[in-house]
């Protein structure tokens, strides 16, 4: 895997002016043209302009994500042009996205007071700051933990996110 001076990722994401789309466009032409095999660093650096240009906190990987292999070999207007398509449908599934999580959200917590386990309470917020949890990770004894888990499937405020008997993961 290739590595990067932080002066050249410095130079790469002070390459794009402008609005926010032209802009993490430029970034992803300037790395694409000095490392052409990088292509992951080009796409996260391409979304780090995007969020800056917009100021906003966090990555957001909405052009990694919507550009397809033969746009990130395009160049000039037809790269422009293949990121705001990109951003358009990447938005669209991030929004979906988003209200879903919102929705799971808001039911695990007006479920939260039927739980009467002790640490059920701390399990909540833990489900709610985290993307998945084993049963393990909670507050809880072992069988406890299991069984709160196992509950909350059922009332259809987590999910079990692995598929199988054992190992289990849950999340919102």
């Amino acid at each position: 895997m290739q590595t990067f001076e932080p002066g050249q990722i410095a130079t790469w994401l002070d390459a794009g002016q402008g609005a926010p789309v032209v802009r993490a466009a430029m970034v992803l032409e300037a790395v694409q043209s000095e490392a052409p095999r990088a292509d992951v660093p080009a796409l996260i650096l391409a979304d780090i302009a995007l969020a800056q240009a917009l100021g906003w906190d966090h990555l957001m990987p909405l052009l990694a994500t919507g550009l397809k292999r033969a746009d990130l070999r395009k160049q000039g207007d037809d790269l422009r042009f293949a990121c705001h398509r990109a951003l358009i449908s990447s938005v669209v599934d991030a929004v979906r996205l988003a209200a879903d999580l919102a929705r799971r959200a808001a039911h695990l917590k007006t479920v939260a007071p039927k739980l009467r386990a002790k640490g059920a309470g701390n399990a909540v917020e833990m489900f709610l700051t985290r993307d998945a949890m084993a049963p393990s990770a909670l507050p809880l004894p072992d069988r406890a933990a299991r069984r709160l888990c196992d509950r909350l499937v059922d009332l259809g405020a987590v999910r079990e996110l692995t598929g199988r008997d054992t190992f289990r993961l849950y999340g919102v």
